[in-house]
């Protein structure tokens, strides 16, 4: 089953401007999470869509594919649709990587991949971790996400869900916690994915801003696996130093 990564990559960044291109380590951020996506094993390629010439040509400088898209895209679904669109003989399944994740795991990426081999009548893969603090519990940036006992999506939610009746969440945050996580990597059915983004932004989607609540609004099947640690993602300078110093220590 042929699959290939798509890592979509705009200039702007409101909390960290041209923060794809920050280099301060040395190399671009983009190049970090590029060269990580190319470990997986999984995937045939891996190509980087962008509205941005400068982007780019950053992307060729270090040996990247790319492919230029339109810059009205409302999202990064979307523009990976795009590129998919041109090659109509090509991968079955679709991989979906965040430029800003320069720790992403390879076998995060491959476990995607081997769940919708493993699960043909899921349109969609996903992942997600264990909510062991509080924190995060609470924080509507971070997205919870429950399942089927067959590891299925249930709902997601920026919301604490499962809602805790009875008690404190703090007396069940730990590895086997009840809450989980939803990381921001997606593996799709390349059909699927050409569908999803030809239906309009559905009410439940609206609402929370959550775009994988339009797949599950159009009855697709969301298989998601768990993992024990995500990636760390950069959205803010503070972010991006913390990289950098990571960066120096393992140098």
């Amino acid at each position: 089953m042929r699959a290939i990564g798509v890592i979509p990559a705009r200039l702007a960044s409101s909390r960290l401007p041209q923060k794809l291109l920050l280099a301060e380590t040395g190399k671009p951020l983009l190049q970090y999470t590029w060269e990580a996506a190319c470990q997986a094993r999984q995937l045939d390629r891996v190509i980087v869509a962008t509205d941005s010439e400068e982007i780019a040509a950053v992307v060729r400088g270090f040996g990247g594919e790319c492919e230029m898209t339109r810059d009205d895209h409302p999202s990064g679904t979307d523009r990976i649709a795009e590129v998919v669109r041109r090659h109509p003989g090509g991968a079955e399944i679709v991989v979906n990587i965040q430029g800003d994740e320069p720790d992403v795991n390879p076998g995060h990426l491959d476990e995607m991949v081997q769940l919708l081999a493993e699960n043909p009548s899921a349109e969609m893969a996903t992942l997600c971790t264990p909510i062991t603090t509080v924190e995060q519990w609470g924080d509507p940036s971070c997205t919870k996400v429950v399942r089927r006992s067959d590891g299925a999506a249930l709902y997601f939610s920026r919301c604490p869900i499962p809602y805790y009746r009875d008690g404190q969440p703090e007396e069940l945050l730990s590895e086997n916690s009840p809450w989980q996580l939803h990381l921001g990597l997606y593996a799709y059915r390349r059909e699927f994915l050409l569908r999803l983004t030809e239906l309009p932004p559905s009410p439940l989607e609206k609402l929370e801003r959550l775009e994988q609540l339009r797949a599950l609004e159009a009855g697709a099947v969301i298989q998601v696996g768990e993992v024990a640690h995500p990636a760390a993602g950069i959205d803010t300078p503070d972010d991006y130093a913390r990289f950098v110093a990571r960066c120096s220590d393992a140098a």
